[in-house]
């Protein structure tokens, strides 16, 4: 049987979890002040591109919480982990917002905002600054044999009122036009929650993947190796849970039953 007080690596993800929107869920600065005080680490982990560390470090501040760099762990970290093996010396144009161009081109990436022959990888994003230009110049390097990656395959970001597409969506309209699907670095892949596991020294075992949706945050701790829990407080609903194949090892309603696990 699962046992939270076993877990010392908490990777929650932020949105539908943690916050809706620039809403706090009531019970999220006690559950993460609790962690803290039973000497427990937990990071933040999402899918989410189109804000860098910096704008989330600053979100979380607007929202009552301190954060620091090394709280985080992100698509956008994955996915210059990715270039950095595979694609460094590359021409880079990104489909996404100007904090993830300008996080990629610190790193020293070679990052393109319009269409040039000389482009050598595409690579989106959740764009939330999305125009009808950056899709006309995807689409016509789409059709040239390069390398195309996507920081994240979720088809919505939640909202205070419902949802609006994300990067998944924006792919999949972009294959419709070109018939090219990109390689998806964010969550369900593994390579985050492996990273973080590598960077702070925890194993599968005493790892937790918390998220609200299955076919990304739960999955990306399976196909990890670790524990997972489920939270009903975003885009899961008890339906899909039972309609889907991936299944978690554990199903909160929110985040706050297990705030009150915690603290037995």
């Amino acid at each position: 049987m699962f046992d939270l007080n076993k877990i010392r690596f908490f990777l929650f993800d932020m949105d539908g979890t943690l916050y809706l929107g620039d809403q706090l869920f009531p019970f999220t600065a006690e559950l993460l002040q609790t962690l803290h005080d039973q000497g427990k680490k937990y990071l933040f982990m999402t899918n989410n591109s189109s804000k860098s560390v910096a704008d989330y470090i600053k979100k979380w501040e607007k929202l009552g919480i301190q954060a620091s760099e090394d709280d985080f762990i992100t698509s956008s970290q994955a996915t210059a982990y990715y270039l950095k093996k595979h694609h460094a010396g590359d021409a880079i144009y990104v489909m996404g917002t100007r904090s993830l161009k300008e996080a990629l081109k610190q790193q020293g990436f070679d990052i393109r905002d319009t269409y040039a022959e000389d482009i050598t990888c595409a690579l989106i994003g959740f764009d939330t600054e999305l125009t009808f230009q950056k899709l006309t110049d995807m689409s016509r390097l789409l059709l040239r044999d390069i390398p195309y990656i996507a920081t994240n395959p979720d088809w919505v970001c939640p909202t205070e009122f419902g949802y609006v597409p994300d990067c998944g969506s924006m792919s999949e309209m972009l294959c419709h036009a070109t018939g090219k699907k990109p390689l998806f670095i964010g969550k369900p892949s593994p390579l985050m929650p492996r990273l973080a596991m590598d960077r702070w020294g925890y194993q599968p075992e005493e790892t937790l993947v918390i998220g609200d949706r299955i076919y990304t945050d739960i999955k990306s701790g399976v196909s990890a190796g670790t524990n997972t829990a489920l939270v009903l407080s975003g885009e899961t609903t008890p339906e899909i849970l039972a309609q889907s194949d991936t299944k978690p090892t554990v199903v909160y309603r929110d985040c706050g039953e297990m705030l009150t696990l915690l603290k037995k």
